[in-house]
């Protein structure tokens, strides 16, 4: 058995969380990465003795549409699924029951699913460190669970909260550009997921493409890619009611 670590990250802590799920679990790890823009991610099957844990993070209530994309192309084959959704403190509303819906229409049997949470990816100073050392152990225990009813090749599907329809897909959000600093090495335009950023001159951005992810904010080695300063005051006023109590991880099994 092996156990697909299917991760859509762009700023490293849904990967976060999703290591601390799979690390636990029994069996050799292959990573998929779906923030890649260079994988063919049709050439990706799985057996029913498999298991995978897919990992997305929520933007503003609903799965990344490119990580719904790309997780369509990979060929389940009757693999059983842990879902986790991470968001950053705020609420995950539909995400995990879009996930849900997705990993089924390829092929997946949804298992477990996981609500957790991750630093913000814009505002960072809402769940700043986490997944902490409590996040840990909670997802370390709920992965022995995870293991035990695969032992025992339970296959109820959990009861999953949120909404269908899902909720409308939020517009595009702020969009990072280049500083003075900028040396235009062409990294953030490497790593891009949606190939947003100009390869031949970094300092140019497709701002329709852009899905407000934060990665060349998170990869540049300068420092150099910023959202506008009025904009993210503005945010983390808007999100600091809501944002501010602690939200527990919410576990589905």
């Amino acid at each position: 058995m092996k156990i697909y670590e299917i991760c859509f990250s762009p700023t490293g802590g849904t990967k976060k969380v999703s290591s601390l799920l799979t690390s636990t679990l029994e069996g050799e790890t292959v990573l998929v990465d779906l923030t890649s823009n260079q994988a063919d991610f049709h050439n990706i099957a799985l057996t029913k003795e498999d298991v995978a844990v897919i990992s997305v993070p929520s933007y503003a209530g609903r799965v990344p549409a490119v990580a719904a994309e790309r997780l369509a192309m990979i060929d389940g084959h009757g693999a059983r699924a842990v879902l986790v959704c991470v968001y950053g403190n705020r609420a995950y509303e539909d995400t995990l029951v879009e996930l849900q819906d997705v990993a089924k229409q390829a092929g997946f049997c949804v298992t477990a699913a996981v609500a957790a949470i991750a630093e913000h990816s814009i505002a960072r100073q809402f769940a700043a460190g986490r997944p902490d050392t409590q996040d840990a152990q909670q997802l370390s225990e709920f992965a022995k669970q995870i293991q035990t009813k695969l032992s025992a090749e339970d296959t109820e599907e959990p009861t999953i909260p949120g909404n269908r329809p899902y909720k409308n897909a939020g517009g595009v959000g702020m969009i990072p550009k280049p500083t003075r600093e900028c040396t235009q090495c062409g990294i953030c335009a490497k790593e891009c997921p949606v190939q947003a950023i100009d390869k031949d001159n970094p300092k140019k951005v497709d701002d329709k493409a852009c899905i407000s992810c934060m990665r060349c904010v998170s990869v540049c080695p300068h420092k150099a890619r910023r959202v506008n300063p009025v904009m993210l005051s503005a945010a983390g006023l808007a999100l600091k009611k809501v944002c501010s109590d602690r939200k527990e991880c919410e576990l589905f099994i």
